[in-house]
């Protein structure tokens, strides 16, 4: 072989050198892309309707009112909208959920049932919120996060608001999502 034909087959075995790392360096940055853009997919969740438990010395004589609906109301539209405009999760609509104990507010008793509802909701993750009456002045707000295909809890948190009234309630729900849940994910 010619000093010339030696030459160029080095400077085109170059080149080709070049083009396959070239190449390569695309697909890696290709696949992690990919990654990240499953990775930044939000988590469909399904958030129930906070739910009151009364654990306090009045609960027998006092049934809970429209005051306290109404709170929980309050707190469950707090919750929704911090967890919308987090951009990490995608509400799923739990609105025309047929399930007795969800249609009742006793979702807490069913042993984690909401995470096979938000399953057959086509979500990934149920939400549950409590808030736990101990006495006329002291609460704790609780969620629960569980995994909708096997029911396993991914997440549970909770705040007490000692000395409020249940006009508060929301006020906790609105710490523990970001306090709590969203800074998480941070």
């Amino acid at each position: 072989m010619t000093r010339l034909s030696a030459r160029r087959a080095s400077v085109f075995a170059g080149g080709i050198a070049l083009l396959l790392a070239a190449v390569l360096a695309l697909v890696r940055f290709a696949v992690a892309g990919a990654d990240d853009s499953s990775a930044k997919r939000p988590i469909k969740v399904a958030v129930f309707p906070f739910e009151l438990e009364d654990f306090s010395a009045a609960a027998a004589y006092i049934p809970p009112d429209d005051i306290d609906r109404e709170q929980l109301r309050l707190s469950t539209e707090e919750a929704l909208r911090l967890i919308a405009a987090s951009g990490r999760y995608q509400l799923v609509d739990v609105t025309e959920v047929k399930d007795e104990a969800a249609k009742a507010g006793k979702l807490r008793y069913c042993g984690g049932c909401e995470a096979k509802i938000a399953a057959g909701l086509n979500a990934d993750q149920s939400m549950l919120g409590i808030v736990t009456r101990i006495s006329r002045t002291d609460y704790a707000v609780t969620y629960k996060i569980r995994d909708a295909q096997s029911g396993a809890l991914v997440d549970v948190e909770q705040t007490d608001l000692r000395a409020g009234a249940n006009s508060a309630w929301s006020r906790g729900a609105r710490w523990l999502i970001q306090r709590r849940l969203l800074e998480k994910a941070d």
